[in-house]
């Protein structure tokens, strides 16, 4: 058999719930312990590691304010992948992934605004501005509840499914905004630095507990995702039992 082969064969095992489920009920326990491990490695780092020579102990908060922002990005990207999953290979899981991870998402960037407010207010003097990132962030936030929203007003499956998709990808155009206002505005957040052609601006002492803080919280997303996912499936699972049971009791009736 081809590698070719191969991989399409696995993808088609993944695209079937069942397998998909007995492969999350394997991975989630592994990867919640070393979320669990590489979370707690983080924070010591975080603690341990010196303060910043102008923001002082306030600068601890980026260890969990940028991971949060990563991840919000992060998720809606997976999301967009989803939907196309959706809308071009109609895989059975698409659509799962996507709802899954909205939830999730909306927690994730509303922790980044609640630790973007918090981290502002002792270095710009407030706690909020309607500059291009807050707002844009602000605005991330309400793609994800309104999908939410729009997920769960539908009831007809396919109808949902197709309508979340093509809103998931419409929205993809704020997450390039998101990633570059700091350059194409003049906003109160300093240009990136740890995502740069020419290398990270950001000290070693405090770079290395960031990256391991983004690391751990990104575990933590795939685990929580893997577990929404395997969630939702049983949801199903169960609506279309019921759906089955009173069809048949329909019948019975009449």
């Amino acid at each position: 058999m081809s590698q070719t082969t191969l991989a399409t064969s696995r993808w088609t095992d993944l695209a079937n719930p069942t397998r998909f489920v007995a492969l999350a009920n394997a991975v989630v326990p592994w990867l919640a312990g070393l979320t669990a491990i590489v979370l707690a490695v983080g924070l010591w780092l975080a603690f341990t590691a010196p303060e910043d020579y102008q923001q002082g102990i306030t600068v601890r908060i980026m260890y969990i304010h940028v991971p949060f922002a990563w991840l919000a990005m992060m998720c809606y990207s997976i999301m967009a992948i989803s939907a196309i999953g959706t809308l071009v290979w109609r895989h059975p899981l698409a659509d799962v992934a996507l709802k899954a991870a909205a939830p999730i998402g909306a927690v994730f960037t509303a922790l980044s605004l609640i630790t973007g407010s918090i981290w502002g207010k002792p270095m710009w003097g407030t706690w909020w501005v309607w500059d291009a990132r807050l707002t844009s962030v602000f605005v991330l936030f309400l793609m994800y509840l309104g999908l939410i929203a729009l997920t769960r007003a539908l009831d007809d499956p396919s109808r949902s499914a197709r309508a979340a998709a093509i809103v998931t990808l419409v929205g993809f155009v704020n997450i390039p905004i998101i990633k570059f206002s700091v350059d194409w505005w003049n906003t109160l957040h300093q240009p990136a630095s740890v995502m740069r052609l020419d290398g990270p601006t950001i000290h070693p002492s405090l770079l290395w507990p960031l990256l391991t803080m983004a690391l751990g919280f990104t575990l933590l997303f795939f685990t929580l995702h893997l577990m929404a996912i395997r969630t939702e499936i049983w949801r199903r699972r169960v609506a279309a039992m019921r759906r089955v049971s009173a069809r048949r009791a329909d019948r019975k009736a009449d």
